[in-house]
């Protein structure tokens, strides 16, 4: 009976064990069908995205969940094809990131996947012969699980995965999961990549178009090279724009415009930069002049580092990749696009639709030159027809009613009506000279320095609205481009310019007033302002040209504060020596 007892426990327990290996196949089924489940789920999230930035964070995420591990990183390699130029991280907190510094730029163990791009497993990445150890503050890590992603032929990047949770190692599984994650995540990248390059072209191809409805639309020169820089900043996603352009008879270029754009590529809000627009940068040893001089795009990987441009003004303020592109050939105005530290580096997916649009960018121009220019010439010739009708119909009838007049008065006994024909007379006499004036005035050149006083003084006062920010008031009487020597009117031009400058930089006013006045013995400027008036202890050098330029010409120089307030001077001279 003893013996009987554990005979019949045997068949119980053998039960038991084939119940538990039959449990524990259970669970190892439904642990892989669980991991089937999330790495299909990890996929879908991944395939689901577009934008290119939110598909590579969610790789690094989903393969840290999917192998349980606490911190995951991605890096993309940049163009050279031996550095990361991007890198992403996740599980560690921001405080986290900015303690440890500097991304890394693929040295070391992360380096060892660029360089043999195969699925790397550690148990101790310390002790691998790549390892180069941590920096400072940077959490400890063993173990280690890495693996490329392959877009198409081409490496994009590796995703590094380190400490399992629990202490384990990665195992053949984990490698497999991660490995089937990254065929997935090399579809979605080169998807995103395509939609990107497809949106980016459609912003091209709108901006191109914007930029020659502008131009034939008979916009300023200024604000449509404003457009064409913004535009381009943004789409490229660059911190600053500027448009340059070639100094005649100097190897110097003026940066005519400069835009900040401190939100990258969605923020176009940025204010120009006061200190670069209007200063003059030499074409030796800056990206803007070496493009210029070259009529090709010219591309520094960090505009702060590169040896070629030393003499770059941009330097102080540290930029990072740059590239500057002539809007035309050689000689040509210079587009200059600079990002921000840190930023990728333009590359010919960025150089390509860039070049075609600064050529429609340069075509619109030259088409708006050429119209600008016709234009002008089919003004001159109006110009032209009204003077001879002018000249051969109203003067010459205003002569012959002179001259009928002038009989008349020689018949009129009565000394008042006489008197009054011979004033008429003399008004009519007025008035051809006037005629005449108007005639020269229409058939000079409006620009050089032969050009009528009007012309001349409409444009001095007109090319002072940049720096007053509004345009002054201007009236002209006599016969100013008649009677005023060619010597007296370089005189008064200058005297104009220098007035208003005065009233630019001292004055403060919210009103200026121009007139100029050429009566029978003199010609007179006059330039007032509602400003703060001058001071009894400022500077004087520039009223003290004026006065003696005035003393030059044989005129005078008077200064006067109008009881309203604000300053009053009157600059003449005489018509004759």
């Amino acid at each position: 009976m003893g013996d009987e007892q554990p005979l019949s426990r045997m068949p119980q327990m053998r039960l038991d064990e084939l119940l538990e290996e039959l449990q524990a196949r259970i669970n190892a089924a439904r642990g892989t069908r669980d991991r089937v489940h999330s790495l299909l789920e990890a996929v879908v999230s991944v395939g689901r995205e577009l934008d290119l930035s939110q598909v590579l964070r969610r790789i690094v995420e989903a393969g840290a969940h999917l192998v349980d591990a606490q911190y995951g990183a991605l890096g993309v390699i940049g163009p050279d094809g031996r550095s990361l130029s991007q890198f992403l991280t996740s599980g560690m907190t921001a405080e986290q990131r900015q303690l440890i510094g500097p991304l890394p730029a693929g040295h070391g163990l992360l380096g060892e996947l660029i360089r043999h791009p195969e699925p790397l497993r550690l148990s101790e990445l310390g002790t691998h012969e790549a390892s180069f150890g941590f920096p400072e503050h940077h959490p400890p890590m063993r173990t280690f699980l890495g693996v490329p992603i392959r877009v198409r032929d081409e490496v994009f990047g590796n995703l590094y995965l380190t400490d399992k949770r629990d202490g384990l190692d990665f195992d053949a599984e984990d490698e497999s999961v991660i490995t089937t994650l990254a065929v997935a995540a090399g579809v979605a990248i080169d998807n995103a990549r395509l939609y990107e390059s497809a949106q980016r072209r459609h912003r091209w191809l709108r901006a191109g178009a914007e930029v020659t409805n502008h131009l034939l639309s008979g916009d300023a020169r200024q604000d449509v090279l404003e457009l064409i820089a913004r535009r381009a900043g943004e789409i490229t996603g660059a911190r600053l724009a500027e448009v340059s352009s070639p100094v005649p008879g100097t190897g110097d270029l003026i940066v005519e415009l400069s835009v900040a754009l401190s939100e990258g590529e969605d923020g176009g809000d940025g204010e120009g930069d006061d200190g670069l627009q209007g200063r003059v940068v030499p074409v030796d040893g800056t990206l803007a002049g070496t493009a210029s001089a070259a009529g090709t795009q010219v591309v520094s990987a960090c505009l702060g580092k590169d040896p070629r441009f030393l003499a770059d003004p941009h330097l102080a303020a540290g930029p990072g990749p740059a590239v500057a592109v002539p809007l035309g050939a050689a000689g040509a105005d210079v587009l200059l696009l600079v990002r921000a530290v840190g930023e990728p580096v333009f590359t010919e997916a960025d150089l390509e639709p860039l070049l075609a649009f600064a050529g429609q960018a340069a075509l619109a121009l030259e088409l708006a030159v050429r119209r600008r220019d016709a234009e002008h010439v089919a003004l001159l010739e109006d110009r032209d027809r009204i003077a001879r009708d002018l000249h051969d119909l109203a003067i010459q009838r205003l002569f012959a009613t002179g001259m009928t007049l002038q009989s008349t008065a020689r018949l009129i006994e009565h000394t008042g009506a006489a008197e009054r024909v011979a004033r008429a007379v003399d008004d009519l006499d007025e008035t051809i000279k006037i005629i005449r004036s108007t005639i020269f005035g229409l058939r000079a050149r409006d620009d050089g320095p032969a050009s009528s006083l009007r012309a001349r003084a409409s444009r001095t006062v007109g090319d002072a609205v940049t720096s007053l920010g509004f345009p002054p008031r201007l009236s002209m009487e006599g016969l100013l481009d008649t009677d005023v020597p060619l010597d007296v009117a370089e005189h008064v031009v200058a005297a104009l310019g220098e007035l208003l400058s005065n009233a630019a930089r001292h004055a403060h006013a919210g009103r200026v007033e121009v007139s100029l006045k050429a009566t029978a013995d003199e010609v007179r400027l006059t330039v007032s302002d509602n400003g703060t008036g001058i001071p009894e202890q400022s500077r004087r050098s520039g009223l003290d040209n004026l006065a003696e330029r005035a003393r030059q010409a044989g005129g005078t120089l008077e200064l006067s504060t109008p009881d309203g307030g604000g300053s009053r001077l009157v600059w003449r001279a005489p018509l004759s020596p």
